[in-house]
């Protein structure tokens, strides 16, 4: 089996808030598709002792972040959370720079396209277009999926510094176990794929019926990293047309994408309004270069 990074020693950190990193992990156990948990629950997810949850669970309820449903005896996100959400969504430029050429896509592809960014071991969704085919794979903003095994969790290892890959790498192959090494063999796949061509994919990776391609896009003013990812079922989508017409078209989005965000001349008939709110630039690998080159300016 490959080896396994060390532990960061956050309990040596005297800046590092164990109290918060709890609360926050109560938060996070939470997902789309469940409206509530309960004590038990959030302590088997999180790993924390259950009357640690309990007493987090009640402070987070005395701020407005949980609604506790007494007649199940359990939890669910309040709108306190929602509020906390809805800013930051409201404050990522590049959501509204990039849904055009989003929509322009999915449209052309007959499939989803979505933007994403790291969230531990998952990739979130901050914006997702839909073509309108019945057929498209369904998640929405806010909705997350695993980081090794599709195209849009490879592109964001692809581009991360070495300290957060290792990171990462450590908590899967904890929690992968006898299976790290198949795992680590397809991430590495796809970080050479990246490297060679310019974008990430996973063929039936993260489930056996759909195939996507992704595109990682990353902020030098410190706002955080990204991906493009374009996905559909596999009898829609095949290998050879991610790797012809998708990926290609995925990483000229990026490019433009780019180029707006960094207050750059516009191709004939695009429009740069949206763009003149963001605050930031850019930075985006179109592929090539090696893990030395992961990063430089569009």
């Amino acid at each position: 089996m490959p080896p396994v990074p060390q532990k960061e020693p956050t309990q040596q950190d005297r800046k590092f808030v164990v109290a918060l990193a709890r609360g926050l992990d109560v938060l996070r156990a939470f997902r789309s598709a469940e409206g509530m948990l309960g004590n038990n629950e959030i302590a088997e997810r999180t790993g924390l002792p259950k009357p640690t949850v309990s007493r987090l669970t009640y402070t987070l309820t005395r701020l407005g972040y949980l609604t506790h449903v007494p007649r199940f005896s359990k939890y669910r996100l309040a709108p306190g959370v929602l509020a906390l959400g809805y800013t930051a969504l409201a404050h990522l430029g590049i959501r509204q720079v990039a849904r055009p050429f989003m929509q322009d896509l999915a449209n052309h592809a007959d499939a989803s396209v979505a933007l994403g960014a790291p969230d531990r071991t998952r990739v979130i969704y901050v914006e997702h277009c839909f073509s309108r085919s019945v057929l498209t794979v369904r998640l929405d903003v806010g909705s997350r999926i695993p980081i090794a095994t599709t195209a849009a969790g490879r592109a964001l290892i692809a581009v991360m510094s070495d300290e957060q890959r290792d990171a990462t790498y450590r908590i899967l192959a904890e929690r992968a176990g006898a299976g790290w090494p198949k795992m680590l063999e397809g991430i590495e796949t796809a970080i050479a794929g990246y490297e060679a061509r310019g974008f990430t994919m996973s063929i039936g990776d993260w489930q056996p019926d759909v195939n996507g391609v992704a595109v990682p896009i990353v902020m030098p003013d410190g706002t955080g990293m990204f991906a493009f990812n374009c996905g559909a079922p596999a009898f829609s989508i095949s290998p050879e047309r991610l790797l012809e017409d998708i990926g290609p078209r995925l990483k000229g989005i990026v490019r433009k994408v780019s180029a707006i965000l960094n207050g750059g001349e516009n191709e004939p008939g695009e429009d740069l309004n949206e763009a003149r709110n963001y605050q930031g630039g850019n930075v985006v690998n179109t592929g090539g270069g090696g893990r030395a080159g992961r990063r430089f300016t569009a």
